[in-house]
């Protein structure tokens, strides 16, 4: 008689017999254990995990007829062969998937050299002639991160080819990073994986099930700020006596360079021509608080406008520390450069106070000015220097820190001298996740800054309060400069270079792409507390 095989069945859990004749209790049981396991996802996906029907065994699965493979004459011959062994598409849908941030990253690069390669062209230069690599590469970089230095005359240098290539590149360059990442993983994979949907939410301050949504409102704000900024300047430039054609390319390309920060200018005359004038100031100054504040905040406030008491804790803080540090820097920057016969002097005071609230804000994002900054005093380099450093509104076209880090480390300080054991704000608590990481936002940069200011001072003959200005309006993406830009040698050139591509990609984003996973650890060291101060 044949023997049936023995198996330990020690280790091996009971089977469920809900349906077969088995006891009540084990299928409650087993659907306890389902609701258990399953219940990490809840908070993820924001729903209840539906129950499915449990899947059938192998041994029920033996007598399914197998998977034939498909007939010799189904299989992709040729070039399409060849696509299937590299899968390209594939490679970059599951990168957009898995990796976004170093999809970003890459991305990002990849436009910068679509841009330097079109800029090194003879036709967009004004001369005919072929521009060189570094000054094509620097203003590549810079139209892309938004910045607006530059080793050359922009209005004079570029032809209309070379000036349409580069706000083109603000215009991607403004819509961020992790924008331009989702948009790609849209197109290639046809959908947003649970991934990018929480990167990109993060970057956006936006749930989960709202990210198409977000990236298409972020298209349509941007364009609509674009054209309202058009039709404010087109007027004034006409009543300069300039005809429609100039008129319209002025008004146009002025608009999506204050939108997006980007702070290039093509007039001839620059800015100056138009200091007193509060026509070409006004739209200056609302077009860069609107691309400065970030889109969360314009989609916040415009969802719930009569609402203000609903508005998230974000866009309170974001509009009041803006705000705040407009008001104070304006003063401060007038009672500085009121008397100074090289900048504000020689203005009426009407002209003194519009050329305050430019630098006030502008100083933080745009880069815009109808000032040089090489003439004012070292005591206004130093305040712009703390306000480039701090920057605008987070997922915006300002760069710097942000305003929502600045002022969580600033309540952080109030909590921890009042002796609070919670950090508040409008009524809501702020976890301390969120203040660990604006430490380290704050401290990178302050990093990066340093290192910048340490190789060109080696690099360079200059003076530290003009290098510093230089390294920190790059890393900041703000573009106001003292000068000096065009001199530097061509190693502080690159410098510069990557400062602002690290600066617009942002210091998160880049430690993101370069680290695998999170890591996670399971056993805690007893806690401590060292001495402090």
């Amino acid at each position: 008689m044949a023997t049936v095989p023995q198996t330990d069945t020690a280790d091996e859990p009971e089977p469920r017999r809900g349906s077969q004749g088995g006891s009540e209790d084990g299928s409650r049981a087993g659907g306890r254990r389902q609701a258990h396991w399953h219940a990490p996802f809840v908070s993820v996906i924001g729903h209840p995990w539906k129950g499915r029907r449990k899947r059938p065994a192998e041994d029920d699965r033996a007598d399914e007829p197998p998977i034939r493979p498909p007939l010799p004459a189904t299989e992709p011959t040729g070039l399409r062969r060849l696509l299937r062994h590299m899968e390209p598409l594939g490679q970059i849908a599951r990168a957009a998937r898995f990796y976004p941030a170093r999809l970003a990253v890459a991305v990002f690069a990849a436009i910068i050299m679509v841009v330097t390669l079109l800029l090194s062209l003879p036709i967009a230069t004004a001369s005919g002639k072929q521009a060189d690599f570094l000054d094509a590469l620097f203003t590549a970089t810079s139209a892309a991160c938004v910045t607006g230095l530059s080793t050359v005359d922009t209005a004079t240098y570029w032809s209309t080819f070379g000036h349409v290539v580069i706000i083109l590149a603000a215009a991607v360059g403004g819509l961020g990073v992790m924008t331009l990442a989702s948009l790609l993983s849209l197109a290639v994979s046809r959908h947003v994986g649970l991934t990018q949907r929480m990167l990109a939410a993060s970057e956006n301050q936006s749930r989960l099930g709202e990210v198409g949504r977000l990236l298409r409102a972020v298209i349509y704000t941007a364009t609509g700020c674009e054209l309202l900024l058009t039709l404010m300047l087109l007027p004034r430039f006409l009543g300069h006596g300039l005809d429609v054609g100039h008129s319209l390319w002025y008004a146009a390309f002025m608009a999506l360079s204050i939108f997006n920060n980007a702070g290039f200018v093509i007039m001839p005359e620059g800015l100056g021509a138009y200091a007193t004038d509060w026509w070409i100031g006004l739209p200056i100054i609302l077009g860069t608080f609107m691309g400065a504040v970030g889109f969360p905040v314009i989609l916040d406030i415009m969802g719930r406008r009569r609402r203000p008491r609903t508005w998230s804790l974000h866009t309170k803080l974001t509009l009041t520390t803006y705000l705040a540090l407009t008001g104070a820097s304006t003063l401060a920057i007038a009672t500085f450069e009121w008397n100074n016969p090289l900048t504000y002097g020689a203005l009426p005071t009407g002209g003194k106070i519009m050329t305050a609230l430019i630098n006030g804000v502008n100083a933080r994002s745009s880069g815009l000015s109808t000032i040089p900054p090489e003439h004012m005093h070292e005591a206004t380099w130093f305040l712009q220097d703390a306000l480039m450093f701090v920057g605008g509104g987070s997922a915006s076209t300002a760069g710097g820190i942000k305003v929502t880090t600045f002022a969580v480390l600033l309540l952080a300080i109030l909590a921890e001298a009042r002796g609070d054991q919670d950090i508040e704000a409008f009524g809501r608590r702020i976890t301390l996740s969120t203040v660990r990481l604006s430490v380290a936002v704050a401290f990178i940069g302050a990093s990066v800054i340093g290192l910048a200011t340490l190789l060109l001072l080696q690099m360079t003959n200059l003076s530290l309060d003009r290098i510093l200005f230089e390294v920190i309006s790059a890393f900041a993406t703000v573009g106001l400069s003292t000068g000096i830009t065009p001199t530097l040698p061509a190693s502080a050139k690159y410098v510069i270079v990557v400062l602002m591509f690290v600066g617009r990609v942002g210091t998160m984003t880049a430690a993101t792409a370069l680290a695998m996973r999170e890591r996670r650890r399971v056993i805690r060291m007893p806690a401590e507390r060292p001495l402090i101060g």
